[in-house]
């Protein structure tokens, strides 16, 4: 064995044992940059820990990606401003910078169906994992259930500490399913522990005044919304639902088929004598 290699398989062992990965990948194209360069051996030194934090840190956020669990991954490179009707730029590439969850702020964005309200929450729920933070998308309905199930398994306390450490919670479609008054009330003791705490985002096609309808509870709903508008941001989406805007032509005329006849819609006199006679 040469010198050189004699060489290079201790630094691999000291690499491994050291656990510098990134440092044992790079640091032969390292060298040879930093000798044909002329480097001071301080720059060198440098560039060799930066390459391992570079490496550690994109390995962190992409494990607090997997963690999220987003059913998928969108950016705001992929937002359509254009057909975003109603809502700030300034104010969501705020957001965008998760300085609100380093304050343990909350985050509503409401609007109709298919307004990108759930795009904008994962977007802002990526971001905050770059920033090595650690985040959780789930569905309200998905939440209410997994509530329920813990505390009839009696690990609902289990449960409420893990919910506690996730920095960011996105709870996304709060209100398109309806569920049972325990399942509300179980639901807003989640938001009640966060609250001036952890951050969470809420995604909603309800209004502020039709929220008693998914907690079950006037009561309940006033001291929600009293801790919401503390400390929160309200975004507000508009315009019909971008998935219908872009459905293909020929998906277009299979849903129209499909839709019941208008309301006072006049039927023929000869399909209704057809109807009749069958």
């Amino acid at each position: 064995m040469t010198n050189a290699a004699a060489r290079d398989a201790v630094i691999a062992a000291h690499c491994r044992e050291l656990k510098l990965p990134a440092v044992q990948r790079s640091h032969p194209a390292l060298a040879r940059q930093a000798r044909d360069g002329g480097w001071p051996y301080e720059d060198f030194l440098t560039q060799l820990l930066e390459s391992e934090i570079t490496s550690r840190r994109d390995a962190a956020a992409a494990r607090l990606l997997r963690q999220a669990r987003f059913p998928d991954v969108k950016t705001f490179d992929q937002i359509d401003w254009d057909a975003l009707r109603g809502v700030s730029r300034p104010k969501v590439m705020e957001l965008a910078s998760c300085a609100f969850a380093e304050k343990a702020e909350d985050v509503v964005i409401a609007g109709p169906i298919g307004t990108c309200k759930t795009h904008l929450s994962i977007a802002i729920g990526v971001e905050a994992t770059r920033r090595r933070m650690r985040v959780l998308f789930t569905r309200a309905a998905d939440l209410v259930r997994m509530l329920v199930e813990a505390r009839d398994e009696k690990t609902l306390g289990t449960l409420l500490r893990r919910l506690q450490r996730v920095q960011i919670l996105i709870v996304d479609e709060l209100g398109f399913v309806p569920f049972a008054k325990e399942g509300g009330e179980l639901l807003f003791n989640v938001f009640a522990e966060r609250y001036e705490r952890r951050s969470t985002i809420v995604t909603t096609n309800l209004a502020f005044s039709e929220w008693a309808q998914v907690f079950g509870s006037e009561k309940l709903t006033a001291a929600l919304l009293d801790r919401l508008a503390h400390h929160s941001h309200v975004i507000t989406t508009r315009g019909d639902s971008y998935r219908l805007r872009h459905r293909r032509p020929k998906e277009s005329s299979v849903v129209s088929e499909a839709l019941p006849p208008a309301t006072g819609r006049k039927t023929s006199s000869k399909s209704t004598k057809k109807r009749k006679s069958a």
